[in-house]
C-alpha cells in the first residue's frame, strides 16, 4: 500500500468520489471483506460487493488473500493508499491553466500553479513507478507568523529576490544531458483548523 497515490483517471475520479465509496476506501485501510464491510457501513452485502467491484475495476482496491467458508469464497480487499489526490488531469478540459494571466499575488493563480504541481508531480510518480525508479523532488514545509502586512510583503520580496538569484546561478541553458526542474514557491495565511479566520495583519 502507497502511502499516497494519485488518481489521473477521469472514470477512477468518478467512482472514488461517490461518498459510499469513498467510504469503503477508508474502511480499507485495513484488509477487510464484503461481509466485514457490510456490517461496519450498514449496506448489504451484495450491494457492498457492487462497489467493491467498481473500486477494484480502476485500480483503488485489490485483492489480498481468499478464504473458503463452506461454499463460498470470501475476497479480502485493501486500498491501493492510504490517500488519494486527484489529479487536474482527471478534468483535462476544464483543468487550470497558469500560464495564462500569471500574477504572484492572486490566490487564484497560486490555486492554478498548485493544481499544475499535483498534476505534473502525479505523472512522474506514475512513471516511476512503471520504472520501479524513485523520483528526485525536494521540498520545503514551514510557517511563518508576521508582525505586520509590511514584515510579510518584506519577506516575500527577500524570498524572491533569493530564489531569483539561485536559479540564475544554477540554471545552465546548454547543459549537455541537463534536465530542468520547475521550482515552486509559495506563501499563503495558514487555515485555522477551528474554522474561525484570524485578522488580517
Amino acid at each position: 500500500m502507497f502511502d499516497i497515490a494519485v488518481i489521473e483517471d477521469p472514470a477512477a475520479a468518478e467512482v472514488s468520489l461517490d461518498p459510499m465509496r469513498a467510504s469503503l476506501l477508508a474502511e480499507l485501510a485495513e484488509p477487510a471483506s464484503a461481509t466485514m464491510l457490510a456490517a461496519r457501513v450498514g449496506l448489504p452485502r451484495q450491494k457492498v460487493n457492487y462497489h467493491l467491484r467498481a473500486l477494484e475495476q480502476h485500480g483503488l482496491i485489490e485483492l489480498v488473500e481468499e478464504r473458503r467458508k463452506g461454499n463460498v469464497t470470501e475476497r479480502v480487499m485493501r486500498a491501493t493508499a492510504a490517500s488519494y489526490v486527484i489529479s487536474p488531469n482527471a478534468l483535462a478540459a476544464v483543468r487550470p491553466n497558469p500560464s495564462q494571466s500569471p500574477d504572484r499575488l492572486s490566490a487564484r493563480w497560486l490555486l492554478a500553479v498548485a493544481a499544475r504541481l499535483v498534476q505534473d508531480v502525479g505523472a512522474l510518480i506514475t512513471g516511476a513507478e512503471r520504472a520501479q525508479k524513485r523520483v528526485a523532488t525536494f521540498a520545503v514545509d514551514a510557517t511563518v507568523r508576521f508582525a505586520s502586512a509590511s514584515d510579510r510583503a518584506a519577506f516575500a520580496d527577500e524570498l524572491a529576490a533569493a530564489i531569483t538569484a539561485l536559479v540564475g546561478r544554477y540554471h545552465d541553458e546548454k547543459a549537455p544531458g541537463g534536465r530542468e526542474h520547475r521550482v515552486v514557491l509559495a506563501l499563503h495565511p495558514s487555515v485555522n483548523p477551528t474554522g474561525t479566520e484570524p485578522e488580517e495583519p
